[in-house]
């Protein structure tokens, strides 16, 4: 079976809520958030092989990170790294990866995941993906990983789970997108529903049936060109057809619409590091809260800041209470952490006046 299991590594985001520290031409799954030496792509890439083999973990990201996801992940061939022409959200970019995969394998069982995450818990999380291929390969189903709350918590998606199991794995419910505060106490207090991780497992044959049925437009789409995947006039295609796909996410188009989606809920030490805050969360902290990535810090009446720096600055921060304070190269940003949605606002505003050369 190992044989038939294989990875898609979603790598193509800019990481615009990550800026000044992540930038267009370096986002933020290329950088070492951590300082362990290895970037987060480097990070999932790492994780997956352990359970599966190097030939079948393919990356899709855009055409202007090629030359840096092969850089990064010398061990993948050029073959490996799937090139999209231009940003089309989830949906296009899992059809071009199912197409590919099914073109050198059509019993494939494929696992989608974020190059982004930090998972914590690595046995636990291997565990589940393998548990989960194991469920796809037997059953005809879409499958998601969830993650057991810890807390209310308004900045992810829920998945509600309902009792109907098959293998001890439940049947979806419903999905939710990111609620209130009332709403997201009355999910966690319900003991019903999962963080929605934006991780999914599934046979090719039960994905390639999805998008017939629920994103016809892509699947025929890439029909047109279905002899010309996985090889040399794949790209070309690719090109040509992309840019007639719909732009909208694999959640919205059809694991939302399905009824036949299963979700494995587990705690393996999630975190999607989707924002600032999360990424204060899940760092060392001082006495108050306040958390340093990459950098000297000397905090002076300060209290629940984040602070990243390039090349090991030291910076004093006096009297400032629940900031965002980041630079890289050429920008500096210091915002509120309770206002960082409005990064991307800033991001661009900032192009508008100053042009690219600070994105």
């Amino acid at each position: 079976m190992k044989n038939n299991n294989f990875c898609v590594i979603m790598g193509g985001g800019i990481g615009s809520r990550f800026w000044p520290f992540s930038k267009e031409d370096r986002p933020k799954q290329f950088l070492d958030f951590f300082g362990t030496g290895r970037s987060l792509l480097q990070s999932t890439f790492d994780r997956f092989k352990k359970i599966i083999p190097i030939e079948n973990i393919f990356v899709v990201t855009n055409d202007a990170y090629a030359e840096l996801t092969l850089k990064q992940l010398p061990e993948l061939s050029k073959e490996q790294v799937l090139l999209e022409p231009l940003r089309r959200n989830t949906a296009p970019a899992i059809a071009y990866s199912v197409f590919h995969i099914q073109a050198i394998n059509p019993d494939a069982n494929i696992v989608v995941a974020p190059s982004d995450h930090l998972i914590l818990k690595e046995d636990i999380f291997l565990s589940e993906i393998e548990r989960g291929l194991q469920f796809v390969e037997k059953n005809p189903f879409l499958l998601t990983l969830g993650i057991k709350p810890s807390r209310p918590e308004t900045g992810y998606g829920y998945i509600q789970e309902s009792h109907e199991e098959v293998d001890g794995i439940r049947k979806v419910k419903t999905f939710t997108e990111k609620p209130n505060i009332e709403l997201a106490k009355v999910f966690y207090e319900s003991g019903e529903f999962v963080w929605n991780s934006g991780i999914f497992l599934w046979s090719v044959k039960a994905i390639v049936e999805a998008f017939k049925m629920y994103l016809p437009d892509i699947v025929n789409k890439f029909n047109e060109g279905k002899e010309f995947f996985n090889t040399p006039r794949e790209k070309e295609f690719i090109d040509q057809a992309f840019p007639f796909c719909p732009n909208i996410s694999i959640d919205y188009g059809i694991m939302e619409e399905a009824d036949n989606v299963y979700v494995i809920g587990s705690d393996f030490g999630w975190s999607d590091l989707g924002t600032w805050g999360s990424l204060h969360e899940i760092t060392p902290k001082d006495e108050n809260d306040n958390a340093s990535l990459h950098c000297k810090t000397l905090y002076i009446e300060s209290n629940d800041n984040v602070v990243t720096m390039s090349d090991d600055k030291l910076v004093v921060i006096q009297g400032l209470d629940g900031y965002i304070v980041a630079e890289s190269d050429n920008a500096l940003l210091i915002c509120k952490k309770e206002e960082e949605q409005r990064i991307k606002h800033f991001v661009t505003d900032v192009k508008f006046r100053y042009g690219d050369e600070y994105i």
